[in-house]
């Protein structure tokens, strides 16, 4: 399948392009602004399939408009039109399309001619009236509010807010890519505006809120719930915008004369990641807890836990060794210590299902023997 990808330097093209390559689609022609008449011509005279990316959205001259968009859009139908076959089209249009403004005008007038070339070819076409799209790639300081927010973030420059309060819809440019494959991939009805889902729901307030979240969790190592939906979109779009020599981090790392400890990441109701060391014959722990659980694992080493139950003097050791893969967990009420057992540093990942207070440490010195 030859597929043809107009605007494909952009933002939602760059995205398009490397998925469409990474599903195996070799055979696409990407068209820029760079792009002469004649190779605009000729990609469209083999198409199989068009998305139509391409088209103007801060020109200096409000002219640009319609050239950039409504004739532009004309120009792609002829040309298709010519061909005598019946070449699917999706079309990113914009939420703005109709409003009064020059863009949104131009964006209709688009519209209207892709309608007029799938009822007079029976082509099928996709519109899609795209909101405020955001992700990685996106442009910084040219027309999306969470890109410039993003980039400036990053990089500790100052955030500029006229209304904290102003609503923005927003679609991530993952799920406008993956709209646009199934659509390519599994051709549904068309002929009326496709849409993209989820639509978010937020205001610039919030968006700056997050971000400045997502930056203080260095510090803080405190970590939004980034794994999924809108904070996950948006912390992904965000750490995307980091300057390669912002990849890296130190934490604080606490050292005694058993070894060291260092805290990675805390959740807001899920715990919190760690990992201590211990040098040779070096014991650990001796303490219990009411209602706090912990997960450990040797990454290197040869460690010795002992148990015992504070109430029945209950008692259990087990030992376990680096590259086992072998998770240990300490129940509450019983007091609990890990022995470096071997000639080597121990090292050992932990996690606490909830984030240390030291207030409220719910950590009762005892030792194990007694």
């Amino acid at each position: 399948m030859r597929v043809v990808i107009t605007g494909a330097d952009g933002f939602i093209g760059k995205n398009l392009r490397v998925r469409l390559t990474e599903l195996g689609y070799n055979n696409t022609v990407c068209l820029t602004r760079s792009s002469t008449s004649t190779e605009f011509q000729q990609a469209l005279d083999d198409a199989n399939f068009v998305f139509h990316l391409a088209g103007v959205n801060r020109p200096e001259n409000p002219d640009d408009f319609l050239a950039g968009n409504a004739k532009l859009t004309q120009e792609l139908c002829i040309a298709l039109q010519k061909t005598g076959r019946k070449v699917p089209v999706v079309f990113a249009s914009s939420a703005q399309a109709g409003l009064d403004n020059s863009y949104g005008q131009s964006k209709l007038a688009a519209e209207k001619a892709l309608q007029r070339y799938g009822s007079d070819t029976s082509a099928p076409t996709y519109i899609y009236r795209l909101n405020n799209v955001f992700g990685k790639w996106c442009r910084p300081n040219y027309n999306s509010a969470v890109a410039t927010f993003c980039f400036n973030m990053a990089r500790g420059l100052p955030i500029e807010v006229h209304d904290a309060a102003s609503p923005l819809k927003l679609v991530y440019v993952d799920d406008v890519v993956n709209s646009f494959i199934g659509v390519l991939s599994t051709p549904s009805i068309a002929g009326k505006f496709a849409e993209v889902s989820p639509v978010y729901s937020t205001t610039v307030g919030e968006v700056v809120e997050t971000l400045g979240a997502f930056a203080q969790s260095r510090v803080s190592l405190l970590s939004e719930r980034v794994g999924v939906g809108f904070i996950g979109a948006l912390y992904s779009t965000y750490i995307s915008y980091l300057p390669p020599q912002a990849f890296d981090y130190c934490l604080p790392i606490y050292k005694d004369p058993r070894g060291e400890f260092a805290e990675m990441l805390k959740t807001p109701d899920c715990g919190q990641f760690s990992y201590f060391t211990a040098h040779p014959g070096v014991t650990r722990g001796e303490h219990y807890h009411h209602s706090k659980t912990e997960k450990f694992l040797v990454i290197r080493g040869t460690a010795h836990f002992a148990f015992r139950n504070i109430v029945t003097n209950e008692t259990h050791e087990l030992v376990t060794h680096g590259g086992e893969a072998r998770v240990v967990e300490t129940a509450p009420g019983w007091v609990h210590n890990i022995t470096n057992r071997g000639r080597d540093e121990l090292i050992v990942m932990l996690w606490a299902n909830n984030v240390f207070d030291h207030q409220k440490p719910d950590t009762i010195a005892t030792k194990v023997s007694t």
